[in-house]
């Protein structure tokens, strides 16, 4: 796709623009959320004679293309089938939990099913912007009761005095929510949850009661959960009666991750790259990042923010070899030196 002068341009001044605003953009806030689901940027040009500047690449490429996976599409497709069984629940709604090491793409396919689910219920119903369809928040570590509902209520822009008490707040959360027409609601960093002890446990009411309270569909996200006893217990078993699970796990070195590969090539602006280059690469890639989708974004990411800063406009085995990675890629998690030794 070739973009215009006068979209470079464009694109170029609303970056210096959100520069200025990413600092006020979390997801945890509805204005953050908001962004993320209409932020669509044009894959810039990247031929020499461009009018815009590298400035605009090099964002670019901080925030390159979702790829679909085989497990996202499983994410999304669970999640938006849950979301239709549970739209006459009266209670008992079903739930749906991600869990899998760290870098194996749980966030990402969490967000990218609330953001499905926002765009058909905009497609659904157009024009109303008193509608809040998806909210998202996390868990804080050692979390209590109230720290959750302020999570909830700082999403949605409540004001929350030190004064509030528990109540309060969740009446306030779950009125707004209930007439804001929320129908999903994702909880990220699940494992920070312990139902053995005692605030986690309350933790885990306290969710409880928003989902009986609150008609939407919730799915959790967090690392290793089953590992972590959040379905040991009395209340575990509730959970575990009562959501699915879906399990993410590094990429073997297959027909998918070779995909993975030619995808993420496919969407680099890069003016000296030539296609196929990181495609043969793809077994080294894989050695270097265990197959974990997160070390690989961000070892492709950082290569080509390389290749411009150097002027070299094209990523080499050198600059993924300088591209430091999370220690579970670079020395292996337990898991796959267990592998190993086998």
């Amino acid at each position: 796709m070739v973009v215009t002068g006068s979209e470079q341009l464009n694109q170029t001044a609303a970056w210096r623009r959100n520069l200025i605003d990413d600092r006020h953009r979390h997801l945890t806030t509805v204005e953050g959320w908001r962004h993320f689901i209409t932020d669509a940027p044009l894959p810039p040009d990247p031929r020499p004679d461009d009018t815009g500047d590298d400035e605009t690449r090099l964002d670019y490429h901080t925030r390159l293309a979702v790829v679909a996976t085989s497990a996202l599409r499983q994410v999304i497709n669970a999640g938006r089938r849950l979301t239709l069984l549970n739209r006459h629940a009266v209670s008992a709604r079903r739930g749906l939990i991600l869990s899998g090491p760290a870098g194996t793409g749980k966030t990402t396919a969490l967000t990218q099913l609330g953001k499905t689910h926002e765009t058909i219920d905009k497609s659904r119903h157009p024009g109303l912007d008193d509608r809040i369809p998806v909210v998202y928040v996390t868990v804080p570590p050692a979390a209590t009761p109230r720290m959750l509902a302020v999570e909830f209520a700082r999403f949605l822009g409540l004001p929350v005095t030190t004064r509030a008490n528990i109540t309060d707040v969740i009446e306030a959360v779950c009125g707004v929510m209930t007439d804001a027409r929320t129908s999903v609601v994702c909880v990220d960093e699940i494992h920070n949850l312990s139902l053995a002890t005692r605030n986690g446990a309350e933790v885990s009411d306290t969710l409880k009661y928003f989902s009986e309270r609150i008609p939407a569909t919730f799915c959790y996200a967090g690392i290793n959960v089953e590992r972590e006893g959040l379905f040991s217990g009395t209340r575990g078993q509730q959970i575990a009666g009562r959501f699915g699970l879906i399990t993410t796990t590094a990429f073997p070195y297959h027909d998918e991750w070779k995909g993975l590969i030619a995808t993420l090539e496919g969407s680099l602006r890069l003016r000296a790259h030539r296609p196929g280059a990181l495609t043969k690469l793809d077994r080294y890639l894989h050695h270097r990042t265990g197959g974990m989708i997160g070390s690989l974004s961000h070892l492709v990411r950082g290569a080509a923010i390389e290749a411009i800063l150097t002027g070299t406009e094209k990523i080499t085995k050198g600059f993924l070899d300088a591209v430091e990675l999370d220690h579970s890629a670079q020395h292996g998690t337990p898991e796959r030196s267990a592998r190993r030794s086998a």
